[in-house]
């Protein structure tokens, strides 16, 4: 048994592990460390970051980058329009005479694929793609607010668990007590007890 005792003494307790709390000065001691809040280091970091969107994504690593980024940007949401659609459809057909005038299938078929489809597809599938980001950068805040709320209901969880520890540990203490009192107070019964438990 008191090998048990002592192997089961010298493991490590985990920690953020509650342990059982005995009395008198080790339980006073096992008190002040009953259990240990160990938050994880990726709250406070996606605290600080956010959500990730498609702005972020941005090269900001010098006066170059972040000139070519924003040109980048406004060429694209300027082409990035039905507005530019339109436009580009009729450019395409100002040549559209002057193929059809050729008779010629193989012209025709090349104004077709490579004039009229180049320009007005193009700008038509980035505004497809501006939605489809948009959509994404939306699902990314949905999916960090509904992970913020999980993180304040796990926190109020921790809050309610810290304050039963509390009262759990005072009690333990008015019963260290009560038991010092009763000792205290009838010495002969509390130790005539205690020998007949250890025989």
């Amino acid at each position: 048994m008191d090998t048990e005792h002592d192997s089961q003494g010298d493991q490590a307790a985990e920690p953020g592990v509650p342990q059982a709390v005995g009395f008198g000065e080790q339980g006073a001691q096992q008190r002040k460390a009953f259990f240990t809040h160990l938050p994880h280091p990726h709250i406070a970091r996606r605290k600080k970051e956010g959500p990730v969107r498609r702005i972020d994504q941005m090269d900001r690593s010098g006066p170059f980058a972040r000139l070519n980024s924003r040109v980048a940007i406004i060429i694209t949401v300027a082409v990035g329009s039905m507005w530019c659609a339109y436009l580009f459809t009729l450019i395409a057909l100002v040549s559209l005479p002057a193929a059809l005038a050729t008779r010629d299938k193989i012209v025709i078929i090349s104004w077709i694929a490579q004039t009229f489809l180049q320009l007005v597809l193009l700008p038509i599938i980035i505004v497809g793609q501006n939605i489809q980001g948009a959509a994404s950068d939306k699902r990314a805040q949905q999916t960090y607010d509904d992970a913020e709320a999980v993180l304040h209901e796990a926190l109020q969880i921790q809050q309610h668990l810290t304050a039963q520890d509390a009262q759990l540990l005072a009690q333990g203490k008015r019963l260290e007590d009560i038991i010092a009192a009763l000792q205290k107070a009838y010495p002969t019964i509390t130790g005539g007890a205690a020998a007949a438990t250890t025989d």
